[in-house]
């Protein structure tokens, strides 16, 4: 029997999460969207700001980023490295994504921070979000939207105890 999206223990967590430590947000649920291109086609027009989320892990793979960044924007992976300054970049594996932040590709997302109890992955976003009213992530399954305005977001980055920072991406 198919589960629920109700039941979906990823979602439950993520939204208990926020619920416990007084975060308002809004949510809805959609079809699969593991890609931006098909995520386009189920958003709803809530005007957020919705985001692309990248997890890379460094050369010597002892040390891992999560990238987010503006859903409309592409990067190069050098330029990125550029910007970053931590060496060279790649992809991470799914099962170092499993390992630290217990996602799978096509759910990436920030709220993948709660299940970083080490807090050993490091945020990057872009500057440019700053200054949005409100940002959409997966609830780390990508069959339903968050949708959080940007002070709530900070709330939560703040309580998840990961480090990040704010830089220019493009």
């Amino acid at each position: 029997m198919a589960q629920t999206i109700m039941e979906n223990v990823r979602i439950k967590d993520v939204l208990e999460y926020l619920d416990k430590n007084g975060i308002s947000y809004d949510w809805y649920t959609h079809d699969e969207a593991p890609t931006i291109e098909i995520a386009r086609t189920q958003w709803r027009a809530d005007g957020s700001k919705h985001c692309k989320n990248l997890f890379f892990r460094n050369h010597k793979g002892n040390r891992h980023y999560l990238v987010v960044l503006d859903c409309e924007y592409n990067l190069d992976i050098h330029d990125l490295e550029q910007r970053l300054r931590q060496g060279k970049l790649s992809f991470a594996s799914p099962q170092r994504m499993e390992r630290f932040l217990g996602l799978t590709p096509g759910s990436v997302s920030p709220f993948g921070l709660i299940n970083d109890c080490d807090n050993h992955v490091y945020l990057f976003l872009d500057k440019n979000l700053q200054m949005q009213r409100s940002l959409s992530f997966h609830p780390n399954d990508n069959r339903a939207t968050v949708v959080i305005s940007n002070e709530e977001f900070m709330r939560y980055l703040d309580g998840v105890g990961n480090s990040y920072e704010f830089i220019e991406l493009y």
